[in-house]
C-alpha cells in the first residue's frame, strides 16, 4: 500500500511540474496543461482513496474536473477575484470551455492507462487482472 501511495505522490509531483512548465514553454498548446490537470486530479483521487475501485476513482475525478469547469459559469466578483490570483487561476480556471472537459477526460484516461499498465494496480474485474 505504501509503495503505491509513494508512486502516486511521485506522479502527482511530476504532473504538477510538467503542467506548470507547459504554461511557460512557447509552442506547447494550452490544452496540454488541461490534460495534465485532469491527470493530476486522477492521481490525487487515487492517492487519497487508494482502496477504492478504479470505477469509483474515475467517476470522482471526472465529477471534480467537470464541477470545477462548470463553476466557471458563475461569475461573481468575489470568486473572480480569487480566479485572478495565481493559485486561484490554476485551481479554478477562468472561463468555461467545452474543450477543457474533453482534455480532462483524456487526462483521466491517461491516468487509468498509467494506473493499469505502469503502476501495475489492475482492478479486480478487468481482463488479465
Amino acid at each position: 500500500m505504501l509503495r503505491y501511495r509513494s508512486t502516486y505522490f511521485f506522479l502527482i509531483c511530476t504532473t504538477i511540474i510538467l503542467g506548470l512548465l507547459s504554461r511557460h514553454i512557447k509552442g506547447i498548446p494550452l490544452f496540454i496543461g488541461d490534460i495534465l490537470w485532469g491527470l493530476m486530479v486522477y492521481f490525487i483521487v487515487r492517492f487519497l482513496f487508494i482502496k477504492q475501485s478504479l470505477k469509483w476513482v474515475i467517476i470522482v475525478a471526472l465529477l471534480f474536473c467537470y464541477g470545477i469547469e462548470f463553476s466557471q459559469l458563475y461569475q461573481a466578483v468575489w470568486i473572480n477575484n480569487i480566479r485572478h490570483t495565481v493559485l486561484g487561476g490554476l485551481v479554478l480556471g477562468e472561463k468555461f470551455l467545452w474543450g477543457d472537459m474533453l482534455s480532462y477526460t483524456i487526462g483521466i484516461g491517461i491516468g487509468v492507462w498509467a494506473d493499469t499498465f505502469v503502476v501495475k494496480h489492475k482492478p479486480p474485474h478487468w481482463p488479465g487482472a
